[in-house]
This record gives structure tokens, sequence and C-alpha cells, in this order.
């Protein structure tokens, strides 16, 4: 039973001046895939990526899911129902080993970048908290770090190799002029997950993924119509030849098997996509978002506001931590 206090109706969302919705803000998704057990050359790309959007004038850069520590797309880590091998327990070491602790040195490293650069920046990874590995959306701005979200879910075989986070690590940050929040991969596809996400403001909906189906898009789109908000979608784009020699995916071992295959896309809150799907390599995004687009899109419809029915339906968000 969740003691009182802990288990809550989201606060109310402080209002911002009209003139602050009125800007624009130019937002790039990177699309790039992450090698397994490099996390130091992953940093370095990251670096580079983050600085090659911002060169082309964005305050807001969203990397995919797992970019630090890898996403090990194609591996089964030895696993069967009630059995696993010694060669699993070494690979999932190896795995282990590559993520990252939070904070730790290479926030520190894109802690500075992005005060550097003066942005905002969103980049998956994989946290390392003694004996268990965890999905998370990393956040940074001017100021540097400013946190992280856990998945709560990992979907199907990722529950091998990843625990699940908490309502802890729900946030939406005020960038001055947008709230900024992050919901990993099929988290997208969870109903209340969305709505505690709306109830808090979100106006940037960043989607770091590596669900590379054509009807990833449609969910983009939806969410972005549903919160109406923008969603940015940043997905990996990875090959075999990217991946090292001596693990063996299920889907082969040619150089040029495409193991995850982009899709990244910008979408507008009224579900028109702004730029992408970007498809058969890596690259950059970039969309100058009209801040303005979200009252237009509010007119008619806001989830958590005139369009909502409190008097008949209410969401209880448990935000205790329960990670030791």
């Amino acid at each position: 039973m969740v003691s009182p206090g802990r288990r809550r109706r989201h606060d109310p969302v402080t209002p911002r001046n009209v003139a602050d919705m009125t800007s624009t803000v130019r937002a790039a998704v990177v699309q790039a895939g992450a090698r397994l057990f490099d996390t130091a050359d992953n940093l370095r790309r990251a670096q580079e990526w983050i600085r090659r959007a911002v060169a082309d004038g964005a305050g807001l850069v969203v990397l995919p899911e797992a970019f630090l520590g890898g996403y090990p797309k194609g591996l089964d880590f030895g696993v069967t129902v009630g059995n696993r091998t010694p060669e699993g327990r070494e690979l999932f070491r190896r795995y282990h080993d590559s993520a990252i602790t939070v904070p730790g040195p290479q926030t520190d490293r894109l802690a500075a970048l992005t005060r550097e650069l003066g942005c905002h920046v969103v980049l998956g990874a994989i946290e390392r908290r003694r004996g268990t590995l965890y999905c998370v959306a990393l956040f940074f701005g001017p100021d540097g770090y400013l946190g992280l979200h856990r998945k709560l879910v990992p979907t199907a075989a990722e529950r091998v190799i990843w625990g699940q986070g908490d309502g802890s690590t729900l946030p939406v940050f005020d960038t001055g002029r947008a709230r900024l929040g992050a919901a990993i991969c099929w988290e997208n596809y969870m109903p209340l997950l969305r709505t505690a996400m709306y109830a808090k403001g979100v106006d940037l909906w960043c989607a770091p993924t590596v669900d590379d189906r054509e009807n990833w898009g449609e969910t983009m789109r939806h969410v972005a119509r549903e919160g109406r908000c923008f969603v940015l979608s940043a997905n990996q784009y990875l090959t075999r030849a990217d991946q090292p020699a001596d693990v063996h995916p299920v889907q082969g071992d040619d150089p040029a098997t495409v193991l995850i295959a982009g899709g990244s896309m910008i979408v507008s809150p009224l579900g028109e996509v702004l730029a992408g799907p970007l498809r058969g390599g890596e690259g950059v995004l970039v969309a100058d978002l009209d801040l303005a687009d979200l009252a237009r899109a509010r007119f008619d419809f806001d989830p958590v506001g005139h369009y909502a029915r409190p008097d008949v339906f209410t969401l209880g968000v448990d935000e205790t931590l329960r990670l030791v």
C-alpha cells in the first residue's frame, strides 16, 4: 500500500507568458548507429553529431535510444526458458561494462558540451546501477546535466538485459520557451504514460527509439495529434559491419545487412510530418518549430484541459523512488 502523499494527481502546470510561446525553436534529430562495446567512440560520435546539428542552428538535439551503451539487435545472450549459457553470461558482462554510470564521466563531458554550445540535448543511453542495467533518456541544457528518464517497461526480450524504471523519473523540463520530455520506444504505446506526460505540460515530445517499422511513423503522428505537441523521433541506423566480428546476430554476418533501418522524423502538433522519415543511412533532420502552433493545435483539443472529463476520469501516478 502506498503511503499518503506518494500517489497523487499531477500538480497544475504553471502558465508561461504568451510571448514565450510565439518564438521558433530549431530542432534536430540525429539518426546514427551505436557500436557495441565501444562507448568511448560512441560518446565521441555523439559529440560530433551534436556539434554538427548546432552548427546548423539547432537549439535542441535528440539522439537515438541506447546510443551510449548500444542496442544489441539480434543477440540472445544465450537465453532459453530455464537456461543461461556461460557464453551468454560473458556477453552480458561485456555489455554491462559498456554501460555508463549517471552521473559519471560521460554525462560530465556532455554537460560541458551543452554548456559550451548553449543547447538542449536528449540522448539515449544504458545506465549501470550495480548489477542492473536501465535504458534511459538523458537530458542536458545550457546549465549542464538536467536529469534522466528510465524506461518503465523493457520490451519483450529487452527484459532479459534491462531492469524496469519507476515513477520517480518522469520529468518534464521547462526550457524557458517550451517544456521538454521523453518516452522511449514502445513507451509511446502506453496510454497512461502519455496522459501523465500531457498532464505535466509537455510541448516537445522526444522519442528515442530503435523501432524501424513503417508503422512507427503512424504512432509518432498519433502522439503528436493526441498530445498536441511536437514529436521528435530519433532512431538508429545500424549495419552488421558496424558491430564486432565476434558477435553473431540472428540476421546473419553479411556486413551489408541492415540491423536497424532508421525512420527518424519530426512531427507538428497537428500530426504533419515536418522532416523525414529518414531511411537508407545516417544523417540529421532539422525543422523550425513554430511554438505558436501549440496554441493553434490546442484550440479544438486539449487532452488534459477542455477536452478532458476529470469528473469522470482521474489518473494517479506513483512517483516514489523505489530503486536502491
